[in-house]
């Protein structure tokens, strides 16, 4: 399970890191902040498509095309954790490469619901009131600790959903049944 465990959930790491180094890089050039919560979770959902297709090849490979829905949940959260590690460690690294710019992008994100109250005509109270839970959010944000754990629980949830949904699936043995090519060669 180990092996299985590290090549998709590496796998997986990979391509959200990547994803996020493509998202930073953006905001690099740019400047512009993107408040698209949609885009984040499509890429992680993509990403983690891996947890199914690694519950998919312990099931055939170690488990003679069967796997029980625990067994599968223990397989694709421990998928989902490398994958989550990875991302947090990702988001870590960026914010100690490139404080300057990590510091902006926090300020951007944590103003952006100020900014839209505002546009909405918010009353002051109001946009004062959330200004200060904005406030001990940002300084709670300093905390390298308390950012990680933040971190990991932008990706463990859409995981932990991916890994239920793949294994209640997978456990089914006639759905995508391991594949055995059978060659019939004619003996004259």
């Amino acid at each position: 399970m180990r092996k299985v465990v590290l090549i998709f959930g590496l796998l997986s790491g990979t391509l959200i890191s990547g994803f996020m180094a493509v998202a930073l890089v953006i905001w690099e050039t740019t400047r512009h902040f993107y408040d698209n919560a949609l885009v984040g979770y499509a890429s992680m959902v993509i990403a983690l498509s891996m947890v199914f297709f690694g519950i998919k090849s312990y099931r055939d490979n170690y488990q003679s095309g069967t796997i029980k829905f625990w067994k599968g949940v223990q397989v694709g959260a421990l998928i989902t954790l490398v994958a989550s590690l990875m991302y947090a460690v990702t988001w870590e690294t960026y914010t100690h490469v490139r404080p300057a710019s990590f510091a902006e992008f926090v300020d951007k994100c944590f103003d952006s619901p100020l900014n839209k109250m505002k546009e909405k005509g918010a009353s002051s109270a109001e946009i004062e009131q959330t200004a200060k839970r904005i406030d001990t959010m940002k300084r709670m944000y300093q905390n390298p600790v308390i950012r990680f754990g933040m971190t990991l629980m932008e990706i463990l949830p859409v995981g932990i959903i991916i890994t239920l949904i793949s294994a209640a699936v997978l456990r089914k043995r006639e759905l995508l049944p391991a594949g055995h090519i059978k060659l019939d060669v004619p003996t004259n």
